[in-house]
């Protein structure tokens, strides 16, 4: 971290105003990015004036333009939609239009703009910005501003952040409101398929996304402006079929899905989900309506059928913790652009990069949509379309069962096994891993409960039909235990040999970990475990090295994240109380710190980031201090394992001893219900598509390690954990993996979330370091397609 000085002399915002707005269609999460840009910027020292009603609001000015406070953006971060508003506007796409929002900008000092809102809200952000010192020009001529405002004023910085529900812009993995919007549609299907299960119905779904002409068909393709909801709604929920119009169907599928849903029903399934984007096209650019699709089917097979058609309840409710965090990121990396801008800097667009904010220059970013037709070398456009390809072919891989004679047959049996505690995301994960199991030719068994039930026999052969709908559940269907293999290697090499077992596939958290490194050890006293081994992180925790996430920890956040909301609601007819929240995670604090971003708390205490009394005390004075504002209740998070002395209950002894006439304190312990509920998107999504990328990797190995009538592997390289690096899946040898870790607190050495922490205090009023060298820095899109074409497609292939 830099020192004090270094860091107020980079991020000085002193004399300078900056103006947020939101415009064009609204998206959970505008709001998070509102509140981050307004603390950012006061706590930088800049004056920041909301904008309400986006240009429209601009260009009328008077109370639409207004300086946000502190306390003003309170109580924001877990509403959706926008609270200053987003309109249309056509004034201001007219010459004169922009001369008046000049105007009412220069008269209130604005130089700097904040703009979340589409592609089409940037470009005019951005042509504003063009225009800028001719508009100041006709402003001195027509007498409403003087020489000296010209020369203040002289340069207009804009930056934007992408808030889109259908993730379309170029250069950003995720737009804003992406992943809630997500959220509401597995919501919807979720409680669609307990009807759907009752009467043996099917349903149609249609689901938003931008209506585009079958002719720009390319251009989607190309810069993925495609029915993203529809398709990874479609993986997560394991959609029947799914309609979009980035491909068409062939002729024939009519009765092509007509057969499928017809074994569906035979084989016992009591429901079928059919998923319509809006806009679908056939191959002979006909439109594919929900109404056709219903009719078709109620024609055909004569089953009872439901249309649903979810329109604007995709942008509605609140926003996901993800959304929550991506854009206070984003909303804190904006001011930082701001303040760092110089009169050549280009207008930029802040995008997320795995996990690493970066900037774009804004208009390459737009024209990527011409350029992408041409140029095929775009690494970008390369990366996003490999990202739709991998998204559509793990969805055909999983939904559609092949005929036997096109199946391969393969001599092989993988047994894949839960270890640990449970985690949402791990049904996924195993229904995944079987199928493309069986796709390939493999005979597939499942373990139950973990190493204890291996060394048991507790092994069964699992089949196709067997994992049909494991993809929404919680928990673990398998069974899992925190039994390490150590005590019973003796008998899970005789399980191995009875079954003829050829490869493992394990998915679990640390004592997964844990065991692989058992298993390998073992391998001199046991040749039967001379297998393939891979295993899979899936532990609410994410404490398992070599991995960025896990499967399972989004599900955990956002229950954090809404017990958090609720509670605060709660305190709403209450005045004055704080709330000492206790989250699960061992020694690591990553639910602690993450869920303390997302749910606006005021301090998050962690194994990792040591504390005293002292530090405790400080947080009591900041929430004393606070309760004298309009803001009167405060939220603290306590990892479980945080400090041995400093226990939830003695923290909550002393905020109500200090807090005395001040404020009253509640404490709630959560438990295990972070470890409960359904699978979130993300963990569903994460859980099919790691678990496919290791099956795959299986398949390789086998192939490579099959000798003379027998499976034999003794190389580091043949027991590895497959984990997400940024925006990579990569395998890597456990036995690597060892000096990355502190075993005595099972956590990693070193954890990407821990730089999130002083954005979180920031927000939170305190004065705390940031380290500006973390930060995005300018990127070009056109220099990233001056890299070898064969290097990027080796980047998507991993990713």
């Amino acid at each position: 971290m830099p020192d004090s000085k270094k860091f107020f002399e980079n991020l000085s915002g002193a004399g300078k105003s900056i103006g947020v707005l939101t415009s064009g269609g609204d998206a959970q999460g505008m709001n998070a990015a509102v509140r981050a840009v307004v603390r950012m910027g006061i706590y930088v020292g800049a004056k920041v004036y909301f904008i309400h009603e986006g240009y429209q609001g601009m260009v009328d000015g008077g109370d639409n333009i207004k300086e946000a406070t502190w306390e003003s953006v309170s109580s924001m971060l877990q509403l959706g939609g926008t609270v200053i508003g987003s309109a249309r506007c056509k004034e201001f796409r007219t010459h004169d239009g922009r001369l008046r929002a000049a105007l009412n900008l220069v008269q209130l000092g604005i130089t700097n703009l904040c703009v979340i809102g589409g592609d089409g809200s940037l470009t005019g952000a951005n042509l504003f910005r063009e225009e800028w010192s001719g508009l100041l020009e006709e402003l001195v001529q027509s007498g409403q501003i003087d020489e000296q405002a010209v020369e203040t004023h002289s340069v207009l910085h804009i930056v934007g952040m992408v808030g889109s529900i259908d993730n379309d812009f170029c250069g950003t993995d995720m737009t804003i409101g992406t992943d809630s919007a997500l959220h509401r549609i597995i919501e919807v299907v979720d409680a669609i398929m307990t009807t759907a299960q009752s009467h043996q119905r099917t349903f149609v779904l249609e689901v938003m996304g931008r209506h585009w002409m079958y002719v720009l068909k390319l251009i989607l393709w190309c810069v993925h402006v495609c029915r993203y909801l529809a398709l990874v709604s479609a993986l997560a929920c394991g959609a029947d079929w799914v309609l979009i119009p980035e491909m068409p169907p062939e002729d024939g599928w009519e009765e092509q899905m007509c057969q499928k849903l017809s074994e569906n029903r035979a084989d016992k399934k009591r429901l079928n989900i059919i998923i319509v984007a809006e806009g679908a096209l056939d191959s002979h650019n006909r439109s594919i309506t929900t109404d056709y699709v219903k009719d078709l089917v109620v024609r055909c097979l004569g089953f009872d059928t439901r249309v649903t058609i979810l329109g604007h309840v995709q942008r509605g409710g609140t926003p996901s913790a993800f959304d929550r965090i991506l854009a206070s990121r984003m909303g804190v990396e904006a001011v930082l652009a701001l303040l760092e801008a110089s009169p050549d800097t280009p207008a930029c667009v802040v995008s997320l990069r795995g996990n690493q904010a970066i900037r774009l220059p804004l208009m390459e970013c737009v024209q990527m949509v011409s350029v992408c037709v041409s140029v095929c070398v775009c690494s970008i456009s390369v990366k996003t379309i490999r990202s739709f390809e991998n998204n559509l072919n793990t969805y055909k891989l999983l939904s559609y069962r092949k005929p036997d004679s096109e199946v391969p047959k393969s001599p092989y049996n993988v047994a894949v096994l839960n270890v640990g505690a449970p985690a949402a995301g791990m049904n996924a994960a195993v229904r995944s891993a079987v199928r493309v199991g069986i796709t390939e030719g493999h005979t597939m068994f499942a373990v139950h409960d973990g190493f204890e039930g291996f060394s048991k026999g507790q092994i069964t052969e699992i089949k196709w039909g067997d994992v049909g709908g494991w993809t929404g559940q919680g928990g673990s269907l398998l069974g899992t235990k925190r039994t390490l293999p150590a005590k019973h290697l003796n008998k899970i090499a005789e399980q191995i040999r009875i079954h003829n077992i050829g490869a493992l596939l394990v998915i679990g958290g640390f004592e997964a970990y844990l065991g692989l490194l058992e298993l390998l050890a073992a391998r001199s006293k046991h040749p039967e475990l001379c297998v393939p081994m891979v295993m899979v992180p899936s532990t609410v925790s994410n404490n398992i090295p070599g991995s960025d996430l896990s499967i399972g920890a989004d599900t955990a956040l956002n229950a954090i994240t809404n017990t958090c909301d609720r509670i605060k609601q709660s305190a709403s007819g209450t005045k004055r109380r704080v709330f000492i929240i206790e989250t699960m995670g061992g020694y690591c604090g990553y639910l602690a710190t993450v869920g303390a971003l997302a749910a606006g708390a005021d301090a998050a205490y962690i194994y990792e980031e040591p504390f005293s009394i002292r530090d405790l005390q400080t947080n009591v004075e900041h929430l004393t201090e606070k309760m004298k504002t309009s803001i009167q209740r405060g939220l603290v998070l306590r990892n479980e394992n945080s400090n041995e002395n400093f226990t939830t209950d003695f923290i909550y002894q002393l905020y109500t001893e200090e807090g005395k006439g001040v404020f009253d304190c509640r404490k709630n312990v959560l438990g295990h219900m972070q470890q409960g509920g359904a699978p979130s998107p993300f963990d569903r999504n994460f859980g099919t598509k790691i678990a496919a990328k290791a099956m795959q990797w299986i398949s390789k190995k086998l192939k490579e390690f099959y000798i003379e009538g027998r499976v034999f592997a003794n190389t580091e390289d043949s027991a590895c954990l497959l984990g997400m690096r940024r925006r990579a899946l990569v395998f890597q040898p456990v036995t690597q993996l060892k000096e990355e870790t502190d075993f005595e607190h099972r956590i990693p050495k070193e954890q990407w979330w821990l730089k999130l922490r002083p954005l979180m205090k920031i927000l939170a009023k305190y004065k705390t370091s940031y380290d500006v060298s973390d930060s995005g820095q300018l990127e070009h899109v056109a220099g990233l397609r001056t890299r070898d074409e064969n290097e990027v497609e080796k980047e998507c292939e991993e990713e």
